[in-house]
Order: C-alpha cells, then sequence, then structure tokens
C-alpha cells in the first residue's frame, strides 16, 4: 500500500502510543468501544427487528459520521462498506438516507488513517475489498451518488504508485457504469477521466470504443477515451486487441478517426486523429483484425497515397494538409500501416486497385510491397529511381547539409535494393548491373570505409547490406564476377583482415563479417581472374586466420568458401604454407576442427581416437537416440542431414583437395584421425544403406534375394572397412609407442652419460685435491709417474741396434680397387716398399723387395 494515503490519527478520543501502562491500557479499551459501536450501528440497520427504525438509524449515522469526519480508520473500512452498501439499498425508496450516503461518500475521498505502523500492511486486502464495493455503488442512479464514487476513486488512485491499481474486476465495474451514464455527461467525462488513470489495467476496452463517438460538444469524451485505449494497448495485452479487432470496433475507430480527419484543425485536433491513427496500428499488427472488412483499410490506402497520387476518390476531394509536423507524423503512420497491412494477400489486391505508386520518400514501405510487386516496381523504373536518389545522398555527394538525413535516407535505400535483389528476379537484377550498380556500390562501401566515423550502428549495416546486394547480383553469372574485379577482391581482402575480434560487440560486426565470407563465396570464388587475385593477395590465409579465430558458428560458412577456392590449382599451396600464431599448419588445425566436431556429437571413440564401435564408426549418440522412423521419398533422411549440419563433409572435402599423405606438421592423435577422414565416404555410404534397410524393416518391405544380399554386402564392407581402419590406428599407435620407447632409452642413455662424465669429473677433482693438499701424495704420485715413463721407453735387442740408425721406408701404389662400402673402407690400394738407409752406412744399391701388400678393408 502507499503510505502517501495513510495517515495516522492524532484525536483526543483515540490517545497516541505513549511510554506509560494506564496510557496504553486506556487506548486499548476505547479502541475496543468505538469497534463495539461500529457493530451496534451494524446490528441496528440490519436487525429485523430495528430495521424500519429510519429517524434512530438517521440519528446513529449522523453521530458516526460526526466522528470520521477526518476519514475512516483502516480497520473499520469492513464495517463502513457494509454500511455504504445498506445505506445504498435504502436511498431507492427513502431519498432521507440520500445526505447521509453522499456525506460517507465525501469523506471516503479523503486518506485513510491508521493508529500502527502495521495497519497499512495488515489492512491492506481490507481496502482492495472496499474500493471494490465502491465501483459496485454504480449501480445507484442518483447523479450525485456516482460524483461521489468518481471523485474518491480518482482522488485514492490519483496519488498511489502504479503497482496498486486496481485489478481487472474493479476497472471493469466501472467500465461497465460507463453505459448508465448516457444522460449524465458530466459525470461521464469525470469517469473517463479516472478511467485514463486505472487503464494500466486490460479489460473492458470494447465499451469504452464503442461509446467514445456519443455527442460531446467539447470533444472530451473522444479525447479521454483515445487516451485509455492507447495505454491499454500499450501493455501489449492480446485481450484487449482482440477486443478491438472486432468489426463493431473497427468501425467506431474508423467513424471517429474520418471525423478528426475531416474536421479537425486545432493543433489539438490533428493530435488527437494522429492518436487514434496509433491505436489503428497497434490493432492492425493482429493477423484476425478486420480492417479490410470493414473497408477501413481502403480508405487508408487513398489517404497514405495523397497528394502524390491524384484521385478523383470523394473522401479525398476536400482534404487539405497543410505539412506541418502533425501531417508530416500521419502521413509517417499511414505508410507503416500499409507495411502492416501488406502481410495479407487482400491487402495486395487492394493495393493494386488502388493503383499504389510509393514515392521516394515511402522507403521503408517500398522495402515491403516492392518484392511483392516486382512489374509494378520496373513498371515505375524503380532500380533507376533508386540508384539516383543513393547517388544524391551516398558518401560522395556534394551536398553537405543533412548529413544524417541523408544517411538515413540511405540506409532504407540499400534496404530496398537488398529486397528486391534477394527476390531473385533475374530481370531485376540485370537492370540492376546495366547501370553499373556493382561499381557504384562498391565506391559507397569504401568511402564509407575511409571515413572515421563510419562505425555505428547504422553505418554497418549499410556495410553488410550493400555486401549481401553485391552477392546477390555475382552469384550466378561469371561475368558480374569479372565485373567485381580486383577492385571488389580489395574490398573483401579489406574487411576480412578486420578479423573476429569484435563479433560479439552488438553492434553489428557479427553480419558484417558473415556478409563478408558470403561477398566471397558468390562474388570471387568461381572466376579463375579475381581467384587467382584474392590468392596474391593472401586471400586464402586471410581466411584461415578467420576460421581459426572465429566462433563456432562461423566455421560452416568460411569453410564452405575455403573448399569452393581449392578447386584452384593454386590455392593448396597457399593453404599448405599458412601457419597460425602457435605455429600450427592447416592439416593440423582442421584435423583438431574433425576432432572436436566428432566430440560434440558424442562419435564412439577410444581413449586414443581410434574408432571404437566398427558398426557405428562415424555414428554419433544423438543420431543414434532419434526415432527410427521411415521417411517419405522426397524427404531427406537424418544421415543425409547430418552432412549439412556439421563440418565433417566439408573438413573431408578439403582433405581430398589437399591429399592424405606428406601432410605437414601431424602428430600421432592427428594420423589417427586422418584414417577415419580418409574413409569417412565410405562410412556415410554404409550408413545411408544400413538406413534404408532399416527403413524398410519399419515399412514391412522384404527386398528380393538379390537386392537383400547386396543390402547386406555393403553393410559388412563398411563394418570390414571400419575394422581395417581400426587395425591401421593401431598400427599408427604401436609405431609411435616404438618411436617412443626408441626414444626415451636414448634419453636415458644421454643421461646414464652426463652422469658418468660428472662422476668422473667429480673423481678428477677429489684426486687433484688430494695431490695439492698433501705432500706425501704428492711425493707418492711423482714417484709413480717417473716410473712409469720409464718402464714406458722401448729397450733395444742388441746393443748394434743402439748404434745403427733406424732405416726410412719408401712405398709406391701399385694398384687401386674399390668395393661397395663407403668412405675409406670402400678403397683397396697395393703398395710396394724399400728402405734407405742413413749416410755413414754401407752404401748398398738399393733393392727391391717384394711387393708387401696390404688393404684398407676391414675384415
Amino acid at each position: 500500500m502507499d503510505s502517501s494515503r495513510f495517515v495516522h490519527r492524532r484525536k483526543p478520543d483515540i490517545p497516541v502510543f505513549g511510554p506509560r501502562a494506564p496510557d496504553k491500557k486506556q487506548h486499548i479499551q476505547e479502541v475496543s468501544v468505538k469497534s463495539i459501536e461500529l457493530s451496534k450501528v451494524i446490528r441496528l440497520l440490519e436487525d429485523p427487528l430495528t430495521v424500519n427504525l429510519k429517524e434512530r438509524h438517521l440519528f446513529v449515522l449522523k453521530k458516526l459520521l460526526k466522528r470520521c469526519q477526518i476519514g475512516f480508520l483502516l480497520k473499520e473500512l469492513t464495517g463502513i462498506a457494509k454500511i455504504l452498501n445498506i445505506c445504498a439499498e435504502k436511498v431507492t425508496d427513502h431519498p432521507e438516507y440520500l445526505p447521509i450516503f453522499c456525506e460517507a461518500l465525501h469523506i471516503c475521498r479523503l486518506p485513510f488513517l491508521k493508529e500502527k505502523s502495521s495497519d497499512e500492511l495488515n489492512y491492506a486486502q481490507d481496502v482492495i475489498e472496499f474500493l471494490s464495493h465502491m465501483g459496485c455503488l454504480m449501480r445507484v442512479s442518483d447523479a450525485e451518488v456516482r460524483q461521489h464514487i468518481v471523485e474518491s476513486v480518482k482522488s485514492f488512485y490519483s496519488s498511489v504508485a502504479p503497482k496498486l491499481l486496481p485489478d481487472v474486476t474493479w476497472l471493469r465495474l466501472l467500465l461497465l457504469s460507463m453505459a448508465a451514464l448516457e444522460n449524465q455527461p458530466g459525470i461521464k467525462l469525470q469517469l473517463l477521466q479516472t478511467l485514463q488513470i486505472l487503464s494500466s489495467s486490460s479489460g473492458g476496452a470494447e465499451t469504452i470504443c464503442l461509446h467514445m463517438n456519443q455527442p460531446d460538444p467539447n470533444g472530451q469524451v473522444l479525447f479521454h477515451s483515445s487516451e485509455i485505449l492507447w495505454n491499454l494497448l500499450e501493455r501489449g495485452s492480446t485481450e484487449v486487441t482482440a477486443q478491438l479487432s472486432s468489426m463493431e470496433c473497427v468501425i467506431s475507430l474508423k467513424e471517429a478517426f474520418l471525423h478528426q480527419l475531416i474536421n479537425g484543425f486545432r493543433h489539438s485536433d490533428l493530435q488527437l486523429r494522429n492518436d487514434l491513427l496509433v491505436i489503428t496500428t497497434l490493432i492492425a499488427g493482429n493477423p484476425n483484425s478486420l480492417l479490410i472488412e470493414s473497408l477501413f483499410a481502403k480508405q487508408l490506402v487513398v489517404y497514405a497515397t495523397f497528394p502524390e497520387l491524384k484521385s478523383h476518390n470523394p473522401l479525398v476531394s476536400n482534404l487539405k494538409l497543410s505539412y506541418n509536423n502533425e501531417d508530416l507524423k500521419m502521413k509517417k503512420m499511414l505508410l507503416n500501416l500499409l507495411v502492416l497491412m501488406s502481410k495479407d494477400l487482400a491487402a495486395l489486391q487492394l493495393y493494386k486497385e488502388e493503383r499504389e505508386e510509393v514515392q521516394l520518400q515511402a522507403l521503408a514501405t517500398l522495402c515491403s510491397l516492392a518484392p511483392i510487386m516486382l512489374e509494378d516496381y520496373m513498371s515505375c523504373q524503380g532500380n533507376a529511381v533508386l540508384l539516383l536518389l543513393l547517388d544524391w545522398c551516398g558518401p560522395s555527394s556534394p551536398v553537405a547539409e543533412g548529413r544524417g538525413r541523408r544517411k538515413a535516407q540511405m540506409r532504407h535505400c540499400i534496404r530496398v535494393l537488398r529486397s528486391v535483389t534477394s527476390s531473385g528476379e533475374e530481370s531485376v537484377n540485370q537492370d540492376l548491373c546495366d547501370q553499373g550498380t556493382i561499381n557504384q556500390l562498391l565506391g559507397i562501401l569504401m568511402q564509407m570505409e575511409a571515413s572515421p566515423d563510419e562505425d555505428d550502428l547504422v553505418s554497418l549495416e549499410i556495410k553488410s547490406d550493400i555486401q549481401l546486394i553485391l552477392s546477390a547480383l555475382c552469384e550466378r553469372d561469371m561475368h558480374r564476377k569479372e565485373l567485381f574485379g580486383s577492385e571488389g577482391v580489395e574490398m573483401a581482402v579489406h574487411f576480412l583482415k578486420k578479423g573476429s575480434d569484435k563479433f560479439y560487440s552488438g553492434l553489428g560486426h557479427n553480419k558484417l563479417i558473415l556478409s563478408t565470407v558470403d561477398c566471397v563465396w558468390s562474388c570471387i570464388v568461381g572466376c579463375y581472374t579475381t581467384e587467382d587475385y584474392f590468392l596474391a593477395k593472401e586471400g586464402a590465409s586471410l581466411l584461415m586466420d578467420l576460421l581459426s579465430s572465429s566462433p563456432r558458428c562461423l566455421h560452416c560458412n568460411v569453410l564452405a568458401s575455403l573448399l569452393e577456392l581449392c578447386d584452384n590449382p593454386n590455392a593448396l599451396s597457399h593453404i599448405l604454407s599458412w601457419r597460425d600464431s602457435r605455429g600450427q599448419t592447416a592439416p593440423r588445425f582442421l584435423l583438431q576442427l574433425w576432432m572436436d566436431e566428432e566430440e560434440e556429437l558424442k562419435v564412439s571413440r577410444d581413449q586414443d581416437g581410434g574408432i571404437a564401435d566398427p558398426q557405428r564408426p562415424i555414428l554419433g549418440v544423438y543420431q543414434q537416440e532419434d526415432p527410427q522412423l521411415s521417411f517419405p521419398a522426397n524427404v531427406p533422411s537424418a544421415a543425409v542431414l547430418e552432412l549439412s549440419e556439421n563440418l565433417r563433409s566439408k573438413v573431408y572435402s578439403i582433405f581430398c583437395k589437399l591429399g592424405f599423405h606428406d601432410l605437414p606438421g601431424l602428430s600421432r592423435k592427428h594420423y589417427v584421425a586422418l584414417s577415419v577422414v580418409r574413409r569417412y565416404l565410405d562410412f556415410k555410404v554404409g550408413e545411408v544403406w544400413e538406413e534404408v534397410s532399416r527403413e524398410l524393416g519399419l515399412d514391412g518391405v522384404r527386398p528380393t534375394t538379390p537386392d537383400e544380399e547386396a543390402l547386406s554386402a555393403v553393410c559388412k564392407i563398411s563394418e570390414d572397412t571400419a575394422r581395417k581402419v581400426a587395425a591401421e590406428q593401431r598400427s599408427i599407435l604401436e609405431l609411435q609407442e616404438k618411436e617412443d620407447i626408441s626414444e626415451e632409452q636414448l634419453m636415458y642413455t644421454e643421461i646414464k652419460s652426463h652422469w658418468k662424465q660428472k662422476e668422473l669429473t667429480a673423481k678428477s677433482w677429489d684426486s687433484y685435491v688430494s695431490r695439492t693438499s698433501n705432500y706425501e701424495i704428492l711425493k707418492e704420485v711423482k714417484a709413480q709417474r717417473e716410473e712409469y715413463i720409464e718402464s714406458s721407453r722401448p729397450k733395444p735387442e742388441h746393443e748394434e741396434a743402439a748404434v745403427h740408425p733406424a732405416e726410412l721406408i719408401l712405398g709406391k701404389v701399385m694398384s687401386v680397387e674399390r668395393t661397395g662400402s663407403s668412405g675409406p673402407a670402400g678403397v683397396k690400394l697395393t703398395l710396394a716398399r724399400t728402405s734407405i738407409k742413413a749416410s755413414g752406412q754401407d752404401q748398398a744399391a738399393p733393392t727391391t723387395q717384394d711387393p708387401e701388400y696390404f688393404s684398407t678393408v676391414k675384415d
């Protein structure tokens, strides 16, 4: 409850809570007396023995109201409501009760009183019930009584918080009372003002709408009625929309709008006319509205095309627009209404009958109508007009003023072109290309990109829409891709370099990235001249960069573009030479995508990534859990749909272009995954045939014996292939394990050698320390060294040998032979040698000894 509607009562007969116990006891006693007095009044009014004591009733009621001149207590509201109800019943036959009844209603306008702070919460329900009783009192036909009731309700709800507005039942009580106020216009106006405050709750909209056109010299009834209806509709209640969509309400609304349109001339009249149009717009969003059946829509179309379209319709013969701000608002709302009503096929026929021709300022309407009325659009030379408008409002326009307005026009103009080109009508697209649309749009796009201020929501929408238009124009035409040319490639490369860092910024960068990828696929891929230029600008590497940095939702589009680009032989080297920021190669990254996809699908794999179930080598858990149904021949089955729902088919197709051998940067787990990728098509074929066999069983169809044998053979071949792949994966793992063991042994050998060297170094150091620190040990070592040197000297066998000098031996190569071994061991030499004596010896003639042969070949 709102505390502003309740005050603490301070009167001599109700003492304020004090610290003294006697005061508190006295207060409780006096409150009890009062409660007893109120119950006595009710008993006096209802008791059969005293029900006719009218004078006694009036005396007691006056005394009671005199005591409550500053307001009713919260705790007494239940009893007061009962007394008011009794008085309302007696007023009809006994007018003497009327002054007392009106005085009591007058007191109801005052704030309710509380004696304790907790009363506001304790008696909240009593207040709600009391207000409901107030609504029921509108059944009394006396004007003064109704006046007091309306004033009391209005006074209360003018100061409460919005969350405390009444429920639907209470609102409907006041709405239903409107019908009883036909002869009391003043009270009816006050009731409408009260309902305007209470209109946060739905209900009774139809009643208000049906009574808003009743005679009213001041026009206040229509004004407040429209305010209430608008408030109710803005809450989004489907019940209110349904009520106002009836034939009676639409006709009532049409009459009110036409009256204001023809007769209104003051500013307040124009505002009221537009308010009624807003209500009509809100109703038009309901597909069950009867705007067309009531002929209201036909009249709205006439007003929407006036005065641009010359017409002899009597509806506009005396209509004059001053083109002020309110008329401009009405024009915009009428065009918006055409968009809403275009969803109904009956409205299209209505537009054609009225020779609809939307002008340049109706771009938002044209965006919805042009794709479904292409013949009329082309007959009006819509493409030429739009391109002229686009040239005027584009970034290169010499007009400096109204930049924001021109940007809004360019936005809607681009929207119209996008909606027209997306219809796929070849004649429309060819007409655009013949007028140089491709080069014009590329120029606008790059001019906007060059401006530092063109990164807001509207600019991003325009850029992405331009790229979508270019994609629609170039997708199926080789000549248009050539027109896209180097300038278009530069544009696509520029946007690809931006990456996906702002994908989740919320401004529309996600749409711009998607439209850029679509532009690459539609405008570049498929034409060798643009493809080669794109590759020369590192386009394939940029796509791989985008693939590695973008979120998962973008992978499918990027992979599709890469796959199409791989048809160009020059693209393969670019992809194979690509490395990401961590040095990861393209095959490794694509295989990682494959493994992540299988993990997402929960495909059965062992701990090393190998095939765990040969019968279902690529089947995911979710696909296995799907109900086993039989699909019609024209409906793709689950196995076929799976090809377009995940990335595996695209990764497989790219590897078919790259090859499955001599791929750089792969580890053991990647080779294991690669063995499955290589057989993906075989597994998918087996999966489809197994699905065919299962569907035949579900349909109760038994194939012929040869067909059954063929089905069994295909399924068995698929399973055998899976087992072979599993064996190949085990072989890869075993080979890798052997290599790991060999590397481990080598590592242990190096570690052992390292530690042996450390031990020898330590031992040598210890020996050196002991020699240098102990003299006795040093002398002993020296003696051992001298003894070792002496013993190592050669001793001559004869004394003569000691004085004879040594002979010199000369050798001569006799022959050279080669063996199969490598290095010096593969050469066999035959030498002849002779000796030469030193001077002083007998000069004997040199004699040639027998050749002595030796070989460098080891035994």
